[in-house]
């Protein structure tokens, strides 16, 4: 079991990474596999190129823990988006490798074989869904604010006129812009900028999935989620448009990854011990999910 001093450790290299994401990324992996390398047309993402490789390329969040961040102990990548990545590896007989995909590449590196599959905290939506394919929910997640302890920001009502943060590529700059178009939205490469920014006073909160400011409360104390619910968001595993054998394989690993108790087990570990909160596998459809988000 992890402890919580060890994830609060990773806000020092976190916030240090944030810097040389800003000064050089704009949607750049720090790791890329020699298809994307290459600048040709990116193969389908068959399970027997896959097979064959003996090898599946993740992309998962560095940065967002507890569901894709790298250890600043051991360099490891970790987290529930990058245990399940091991669980549908495992059952389709190859090796993972994870390479860090921020929100605004995530449907780039799957269109361009950068990577076979995302597991980056990525919710379903229709208009996404015109690009890409879905796995069945996997996760459920809700939009929440994130401010000071302290702060008299209660709900949406009080984001007016006032700096607020999230991230290029998440379904939020909308959600704020929609429900709260008075806030001075800034908007940022990577959710570390987003707790660098609020640490340091430059914004008074930040705005996306509640797990990912959990995250962010185990690193720092000082801070809080306020108000309701904004949003329900269904996460699902994404990979490319029309590979229909390959979406089969993805959702069996993760019906049985569900029903055999693995799922419980790492929710526990990454997220539960932290939020004190019960939570059973999700039951949501693929279609209930792009209904729910279009």
């Amino acid at each position: 079991m992890r402890s919580t001093d060890r994830l609060r450790q990773m806000a020092v290299a976190l916030i240090a990474l944030a810097a040389l994401v800003a000064a050089g990324c704009g949607g750049t992996a720090t790791e890329t596999t020699d298809t994307a390398a290459s600048g040709g047309e990116a193969p389908a993402a068959s399970l027997d190129r896959i097979e064959e490789n003996g090898e599946i390329v993740i992309g998962v969040k560095y940065d967002v823990p507890p569901f894709g961040f790298r250890n600043p102990d051991t360099g490891d990548v970790e987290g529930f988006d990058v245990e399940l990545g091991r669980a549908i590896a495992e059952d389709l007989g190859v090796e993972p490798r994870f390479v860090e995909a921020i929100s605004d590449n995530r449907i780039p590196f799957l269109q361009d074989g950068t990577v076979d599959l995302i597991l980056s905290t990525m919710t379903i939506t229709g208009e996404r869904d015109q690009e890409i394919d879905f796995s069945e929910p996997y996760y459920i997640a809700n939009g929440r604010i994130l401010a000071t302890k302290g702060s008299d920001i209660a709900g949406l009502d009080d984001l007016a006129g006032r700096p607020v943060c999230t991230v290029l590529g998440s379904t939020y700059a909308d959600t704020v812009e929609e429900r709260a178009p008075d806030a001075d939205l800034q908007l940022v490469d990577t959710y570390s900028e987003c707790l660098e920014l609020i640490q340091n006073g430059s914004v008074e909160a930040v705005v996306t999935d509640d797990v990912i400011l959990t995250g962010m409360i185990i690193q720092d104390d000082s801070l809080e989620l306020v108000g309701d619910d904004l949003t329900t968001e269904p996460y699902g595993a994404g990979l490319r448009d029309g590979d229909t054998e390959f979406q089969k394989r993805v959702n069996e690993a993760i019906d049985e990854y569900k029903e055999d108790g693995r799922w419980e087990a790492s929710y526990e570990e990454w997220v539960g011990q932290y939020t004190g909160i019960e939570q059973q596998p999700p039951t949501m459809t693929l279609k209930e999910a792009i209904k729910l988000a279009p």
